[in-house]
Protein backbone atom coordinates (compact mmCIF):
# COMPACT_ATOMS: atom_id res chain seq x y z
CA UNK A 1 0.00 0.00 0.00
CA UNK A 2 1.36 3.56 -1.27
CA UNK A 3 1.70 5.64 1.41
CA UNK A 4 0.16 9.21 0.64
CA UNK A 5 2.02 12.71 1.07
CA UNK A 6 1.64 14.54 4.35
CA UNK A 7 0.42 17.97 3.13
CA UNK A 8 2.45 21.01 4.76
CA UNK A 9 0.75 22.91 6.63
CA UNK A 10 0.23 23.05 10.66
CA UNK A 11 -2.09 20.35 12.41
CA UNK A 12 -5.23 22.27 13.65
CA UNK A 13 -5.37 19.31 15.95
CA UNK A 14 -3.66 19.64 20.05
CA UNK A 15 -3.20 16.04 20.13
CA UNK A 16 -2.02 14.98 16.61
CA UNK A 17 0.30 17.73 16.61
CA UNK A 18 2.04 16.83 19.79
CA UNK A 19 2.23 12.77 18.29
CA UNK A 20 3.88 14.06 15.14
CA UNK A 21 6.10 16.21 16.73
CA UNK A 22 7.56 13.82 19.19
CA UNK A 23 7.68 11.28 16.03
CA UNK A 24 9.18 13.81 14.02
CA UNK A 25 11.81 14.90 16.65
CA UNK A 26 13.50 11.82 17.83
CA UNK A 27 13.84 10.81 13.93
CA UNK A 28 15.70 14.14 13.08
CA UNK A 29 17.79 13.33 16.47
CA UNK A 30 18.72 9.86 15.04
CA UNK A 31 19.65 11.05 11.54
CA UNK A 32 22.14 13.92 13.34
CA UNK A 33 23.18 11.23 15.55
CA UNK A 34 24.18 8.85 12.19
CA UNK A 35 25.18 11.87 10.05
CA UNK A 36 28.20 12.38 12.67
CA UNK A 37 29.42 8.82 13.33
CA UNK A 38 29.02 7.84 9.63
CA UNK A 39 30.76 10.91 8.06
CA UNK A 40 32.60 12.37 11.21
CA UNK A 41 30.81 15.62 10.88
CA UNK A 42 30.39 18.17 13.93
CA UNK A 43 26.80 18.49 14.13
CA UNK A 44 24.72 20.22 16.49
CA UNK A 45 20.68 19.84 16.82
CA UNK A 46 18.58 22.32 18.97
CA UNK A 47 14.76 22.29 19.08
CA UNK A 48 12.14 23.91 21.13
CA UNK A 49 8.58 22.39 21.42
CA UNK A 50 5.89 23.92 21.51
CA UNK A 51 5.25 24.31 25.08
CA UNK A 52 9.07 25.64 24.94
CA UNK A 53 10.85 22.29 26.27
CA UNK A 54 14.47 22.05 25.32
CA UNK A 55 16.16 18.91 22.99
CA UNK A 56 19.38 19.27 21.83
CA UNK A 57 22.14 16.62 19.95
CA UNK A 58 25.72 17.52 19.46
CA UNK A 59 28.50 15.78 18.23
CA UNK A 60 30.93 17.16 20.85
CA UNK A 61 30.13 20.15 22.69
CA UNK A 62 27.51 22.28 21.74
CA UNK A 63 29.30 26.18 22.90
CA UNK A 64 32.49 25.27 20.91
CA UNK A 65 29.72 24.16 18.03
CA UNK A 66 28.52 27.61 18.50
CA UNK A 67 31.51 29.49 18.98
CA UNK A 68 32.74 27.63 15.65
CA UNK A 69 29.62 29.02 13.65
CA UNK A 70 29.90 32.02 14.80
CA UNK A 71 33.49 32.61 13.78
CA UNK A 72 32.72 31.20 10.27
CA UNK A 73 29.53 33.50 10.02
CA UNK A 74 31.40 36.84 10.60
CA UNK A 75 34.16 35.19 7.96
CA UNK A 76 31.18 34.48 5.74
CA UNK A 77 29.62 37.60 6.30
CA UNK A 78 32.96 39.86 5.25
CA UNK A 79 33.32 37.65 2.27
CA UNK A 80 29.88 37.63 1.12
CA UNK A 81 30.18 42.16 1.31
CA UNK A 82 33.08 41.86 -0.44
CA UNK A 83 31.73 39.98 -3.26
CA UNK A 84 28.28 42.15 -2.85
CA UNK A 85 30.81 45.29 -2.92
CA UNK A 86 32.49 43.64 -6.37
CA UNK A 87 29.56 42.96 -8.17
CA UNK A 88 28.02 46.33 -6.97
CA UNK A 89 31.38 47.71 -8.56
CA UNK A 90 31.26 45.98 -11.76
CA UNK A 91 27.27 46.84 -11.80
CA UNK A 92 28.30 50.16 -11.98
CA UNK A 93 31.08 50.15 -14.15
CA UNK A 94 28.87 48.13 -17.04
CA UNK A 95 26.31 50.64 -16.38
CA UNK A 96 28.94 53.87 -16.91
CA UNK A 97 30.02 52.15 -19.90
CA UNK A 98 26.64 51.64 -21.30
CA UNK A 99 25.37 55.42 -20.70
CA UNK A 100 29.07 56.55 -22.37
CA UNK A 101 27.82 54.85 -25.32
CA UNK A 102 24.59 56.08 -25.61
CA UNK A 103 25.67 59.91 -25.03
CA UNK A 104 27.85 59.45 -27.77
CA UNK A 105 25.47 57.93 -30.04
CA UNK A 106 23.02 60.59 -29.03
CA UNK A 107 25.77 63.16 -29.97
CA UNK A 108 26.12 61.68 -33.57
CA UNK A 109 22.86 62.22 -34.23
CA UNK A 110 22.85 65.43 -33.17
CA UNK A 111 25.38 66.33 -34.73
CA UNK A 112 23.81 64.63 -38.02
CA UNK A 113 20.97 66.27 -37.50
CA UNK A 114 22.19 69.50 -38.04
CA UNK A 115 23.92 68.34 -40.49
CA UNK A 116 27.35 68.49 -39.46
CA UNK A 117 29.67 65.22 -39.62
CA UNK A 118 27.91 63.71 -42.71
CA UNK A 119 31.03 62.96 -44.47
CA UNK A 120 31.55 59.63 -42.81
CA UNK A 121 27.82 59.05 -43.84
CA UNK A 122 26.41 55.96 -45.45
CA UNK A 123 23.40 56.72 -47.86
CA UNK A 124 20.93 54.32 -45.70
CA UNK A 125 22.23 56.61 -42.40
CA UNK A 126 21.25 59.81 -44.53
CA UNK A 127 17.86 58.50 -45.41
CA UNK A 128 17.36 57.77 -41.84
CA UNK A 129 18.58 61.06 -41.05
CA UNK A 130 16.02 62.53 -43.81
CA UNK A 131 13.24 60.65 -42.26
CA UNK A 132 13.64 61.79 -39.33
CA UNK A 133 13.76 65.45 -40.25
CA UNK A 134 10.80 65.08 -42.19
CA UNK A 135 9.04 63.69 -39.42
CA UNK A 136 10.41 66.37 -36.86
CA UNK A 137 9.12 69.18 -39.08
CA UNK A 138 5.60 67.28 -39.27
CA UNK A 139 5.41 67.37 -35.53
CA UNK A 140 5.96 71.09 -35.41
CA UNK A 141 3.75 71.75 -38.19
CA UNK A 142 1.05 70.36 -36.44
CA UNK A 143 1.93 71.92 -33.43
CA UNK A 144 1.96 75.26 -34.63
CA UNK A 145 -1.48 74.78 -36.46
CA UNK A 146 -3.02 73.74 -33.13
CA UNK A 147 -1.70 76.77 -31.34
CA UNK A 148 -2.81 79.08 -34.14
CA UNK A 149 -6.62 77.39 -34.09
CA UNK A 150 -6.37 77.89 -30.63
CA UNK A 151 -6.24 81.46 -30.96
CA UNK A 152 -8.50 82.07 -33.82
CA UNK A 153 -11.07 80.45 -31.15
CA UNK A 154 -10.18 82.45 -28.22
CA UNK A 155 -10.21 85.50 -30.63
CA UNK A 156 -13.82 84.67 -31.79
CA UNK A 157 -15.16 84.35 -28.50
CA UNK A 158 -13.17 88.29 -27.93
CA UNK A 159 -15.16 89.22 -31.14
CA UNK A 160 -18.52 87.50 -29.68
CA UNK A 161 -18.50 89.32 -26.21
CA UNK A 162 -17.17 93.15 -27.80
CA UNK A 163 -20.65 92.10 -30.33
CA UNK A 164 -22.84 91.74 -27.18
CA UNK A 165 -20.98 94.93 -25.43
CA UNK A 166 -22.01 97.12 -28.97
CA UNK A 167 -25.35 95.97 -28.65
CA UNK A 168 -26.70 96.37 -25.29
CA UNK A 169 -24.73 100.01 -25.70
CA UNK A 170 -27.18 100.77 -28.59
CA UNK A 171 -30.08 99.71 -26.56
CA UNK A 172 -29.12 102.02 -23.87
CA UNK A 173 -28.83 105.11 -25.72
CA UNK A 174 -31.99 104.19 -27.77
CA UNK A 175 -33.54 104.08 -23.92
CA UNK A 176 -32.15 107.30 -23.04
CA UNK A 177 -34.21 110.83 -24.07
CA UNK A 178 -31.96 113.14 -26.17
CA UNK A 179 -31.39 116.39 -24.59
CA UNK A 180 -32.70 119.23 -25.97
CA UNK A 181 -30.15 121.67 -27.77
CA UNK A 182 -30.85 124.76 -29.89
CA UNK A 183 -29.66 125.17 -33.67
CA UNK A 184 -26.09 126.00 -33.61
CA UNK A 185 -27.14 129.42 -35.85
CA UNK A 186 -29.86 130.42 -33.09
CA UNK A 187 -27.21 130.10 -30.22
CA UNK A 188 -24.75 132.46 -32.49
CA UNK A 189 -27.39 135.04 -33.00
CA UNK A 190 -28.90 135.35 -29.31
CA UNK A 191 -24.51 135.42 -28.08
CA UNK A 192 -24.33 138.42 -30.73
CA UNK A 193 -27.15 140.35 -29.34
CA UNK A 194 -26.28 139.66 -25.73
CA UNK A 195 -22.97 141.14 -26.48
CA UNK A 196 -24.52 143.82 -28.49
CA UNK A 197 -26.54 144.92 -25.67
CA UNK A 198 -23.74 144.95 -23.20
CA UNK A 199 -21.16 146.91 -24.75
CA UNK A 200 -23.13 149.92 -26.56
CA UNK A 201 -23.10 152.95 -25.25
CA UNK A 202 -25.46 155.65 -24.07
CA UNK A 203 -25.51 159.27 -22.55
CA UNK A 204 -28.83 161.16 -21.81
CA UNK A 205 -31.72 160.83 -19.35
CA UNK A 206 -33.55 156.92 -19.04
CA UNK A 207 -35.97 157.71 -21.16
CA UNK A 208 -34.06 158.79 -23.87
CA UNK A 209 -31.74 155.25 -23.62
CA UNK A 210 -34.96 153.63 -23.63
CA UNK A 211 -36.52 155.16 -26.90
CA UNK A 212 -33.31 154.06 -28.70
CA UNK A 213 -34.45 150.61 -28.60
CA UNK A 214 -37.95 151.45 -29.65
CA UNK A 215 -37.44 152.63 -33.70
CA UNK A 216 -41.36 153.96 -33.22
CA UNK A 217 -40.21 156.83 -31.13
CA UNK A 218 -39.83 159.75 -33.06
CA UNK A 219 -37.12 161.66 -30.67
CA UNK A 220 -33.62 160.22 -32.29
CA UNK A 221 -31.16 159.30 -29.12
CA UNK A 222 -28.61 161.68 -28.15
CA UNK A 223 -24.97 160.56 -28.15
CA UNK A 224 -21.84 161.59 -28.63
Amino acid sequence: MVRGKTELKRIENATSRQVTFSKRRSGLLKKAFELSVLCDAEVALIVFSPKGKLYEFASSSTNKIIERYQKNDKSLGRLNRKLTDQLTTEHLKEEVATMTRKIEFLEDSKRKLLGQGLESSTLDELQQVEEQLEKSLSNIRARKNLLFKEQIAQLKEEEKILLKENADLKKRCEVLPLPLTPFPQVEKDVERQIMEVETELFIGLPETRKSSFCPNLNTPPTSL
